[in-house]
């Protein structure tokens, strides 16, 4: 009975086939392997997008020892240098390629192997990829070495954490986005409607918290700093010598701006158009640099001046020698003479001070210690109608240039709101474009109205001095006033003011492009001021290596800022450090 009660170890055998479809395992294992190697292989898709192109909101590598702070320098050198020595040899094919039909066939192969694999590419590699390893291995072997103590927390402070963290995650201020994305940059300036934005003090998005986490358990704010100075003054030395002054001005004035950004926001003052205000003391410095001491500025930076003045250079020549020392090459004016388009007027002033100048030496004579404006626009007349010329010569001559600036950097740092409004923002970059070219524009129409115009006023003047007929209301008024005024006029120093009326042209720039037009002419201010100081013996010489100094001091303060203030940075120093340095 119990053993008729007793159930079966297997099922009994069906005497006909079933029913049901029977689907073989080989199949459905094949179907899964499939879709195991498309995720594998997605994976790897992504992981060699992130060797090329650095995703937001990366969270920092924990390393432990100092075996994996050196692995992780590498990787970063080694990624860092791969990607610059791509990007300069890009750039460099490309520029190559815009003059090739210009150069004699046999030379063309040569010059490519050179633009793609030369000295200059391989120089820029070797500096940027030893910046990253050294500063990558720096910051992160220094709380290693010099471990940061932990306070102790008190009864009282440890309560307040718990009861924070009992809140729920919608209360308190609203959340602030990433120091590193620029997203909410970008709908601001395409007018789309804003975000409810806390203060600089409000919590971060989850990758920024957890970035400022690792810097305040981590690392002290020197760490930054003196990895950035090290590894600065070391890459640099990679560069040519040539090019090491202009990376380390560069550098230097960025550090003065995250530095001065973030002590203004500490301290809560601001000073109002202070962009501005820098970018007009720095077009003084550099239009008084341009016209009376030209040997304080770079020879590239003097013919940019000269090809955008749309001013004869002999006339520039002829205004150094006649404010400084009294006299002109009567060749340079010859010169002038040539010009195309001079008008008959102009001709004959010109030649007749040439004439003079030619004299014997008891009887020659330069005429007033100052260029005619004559020869500043020898093919138009008038101080006024030239004023509109220039502006549209300017202006078109400009436009590919800006029209290239405003839409690459779009393209390729803005892709995604590119791709998404395609019309807004191309409509966005030819309004950029118009304004920058009409900031150039003003900028050239400030200075030759200013520079016309107070030639034209010492001409009135003398001649009211000069006048036997005192009864007239203006002759009375220029013979009162000191000679001393009159002659501040013609002098060397007026020219700087002429720099600070022109520089009120960044205020028909877009705001805020405003910064970084300053930050441009910043150091080339600043070099021209340090050269005329140290002739006059108020500065002493840096030496041999005043340039690995100079990015030392800069690069410790642009990557101090950069780990614990990034907003603090502008937008493109910040997207630039984070493609290539990352979070650390």
């Amino acid at each position: 009975m119990a053993s008729s009660l007793r159930t079966p170890d297997s099922p009994p055998r069906l005497g006909r086939a079933p029913s049901y479809i029977h689907f073989t395992p080989r199949r459905a294992m094949a179907s899964f392997e499939n879709l195991v190697v498309l995720a594998n292989y997605e994976e790897h898709l992504r992981e060699a997008r992130k060797v090329v192109w650095r995703d937001r909101g990366e969270k920092p590598v924990e390393v432990l020892d100092l075996g994996e702070c050196f692995e992780h320098a590498c990787r970063g050198g080694l990624r860092a240098g791969t990607l610059a020595f791509a990007i300069r040899s890009g750039v460099n094919f490309i520029l190559l390629l815009t003059r090739i039909k210009r150069i004699p066939k046999r030379f063309r192969l040569s010059l490519i192997r050179h633009a793609l694999f030369g000295e200059d590419s391989v120089r820029f590699a070797a500096m940027l990829a030893s910046f990253v390893g050294l500063y990558k291995f720096i910051l992160n072997a220094l709380p290693i070495l010099l471990p940061q103590p932990q306070p102790k927390d008190t009864t009282h402070a440890r309560t307040r954490s718990l009861f924070r963290a009992s809140l729920p995650s919608g209360s308190g201020k609203a959340p602030m986005d990433s120091p590193f994305d620029d997203e909410s940059v970008e709908e601001a300036e395409l007018g789309l409607p804003q975000r409810t934005r806390g203060t600089r003090h409000a919590r971060l998005s989850a990758s920024a918290q957890a970035h400022q986490k690792w810097i305040r358990k981590r690392t002290r704010w020197w760490y930054s700093a003196f990895a950035g100075a090290t590894a600065g003054a070391i890459a640099i030395m990679f560069e040519k010598k040539s090019r090491r002054v202009g990376i380390a001005q560069q550098m230097f004035v960025r550090g003065l701006q995250g530095s001065f950004n973030a002590m203004s926001d500490r301290h809560g003052f601001k000073i109002p158009h202070g962009d501005v205000i820098v970018f007009t003391l720095c077009c003084g410095q550099i239009m008084y640099a341009f016209l009376m001491r030209p040997d304080t500025l770079p020879h590239s930076y003097n013919k940019w001046i000269q090809v955008a003045s749309k001013v004869p250079e002999e006339a520039v020549k002829s205004n150094l020698t006649l404010v400084r020392e009294g006299y002109f090459d009567p060749d340079d004016l010859e010169r002038v003479l040539q010009y195309p388009g001079i008008t008959p007027s102009n001709y004959a002033y010109l030649a007749d001070r040439v004439a003079k100048a030619r004299l014997p030496e008891g009887l020659r004579s330069y005429g007033p210690h100052v260029v005619p404006c004559e020869a500043v626009h020898p093919d138009i007349d008038s101080c006024l109608t030239v004023q509109v010329a220039h502006f549209w010569e300017v202006f078109r001559w400009m436009l590919p240039i800006y029209g290239a600036l405003h839409t690459i950097p779009m393209m390729l740092f803005r892709r995604k709101t590119f791709l998404q409004r395609p019309g807004r923002m191309l409509l966005r970059a030819a309004l950029g474009t118009a304004r920058s070219s009409a900031f150039l524009g003003v900028f050239v129409v400030i200075y030759q109205a200013y520079f016309c115009g107070k030639h034209n006023l010492y001409h009135k003047l003398m001649a009211l001095r000069n006048t036997n007929s005192g009864r007239s209301l203006l002759a009375m008024l220029a013979k009162r006033l000191p000679p001393v005024w009159v002659e501040l006029l013609i002098s060397k120093y007026s020219f700087f003011l002429g720099g600070l009326l022109s520089g009120l042209s960044l205020f028909v720039e877009e705001k805020r492009r405003r910064e970084e037009l300053a930050m441009y002419v910043l150091p080339k201010g600043l070099e021209s001021a340090w050269v005329m100081a140290r002739g006059k013996g108020w500065v002493f010489g840096m030496g041999r290596y005043g340039d690995a100094l100079l990015t030392a001091i800069g690069m410790g303060m642009v990557m101090s800022t950069y780990q614990n203030d990034p907003h603090h940075l502008s937008g493109l120093v910040r997207r630039i450090l984070y493609q290539f340095v990352g979070p650390n």
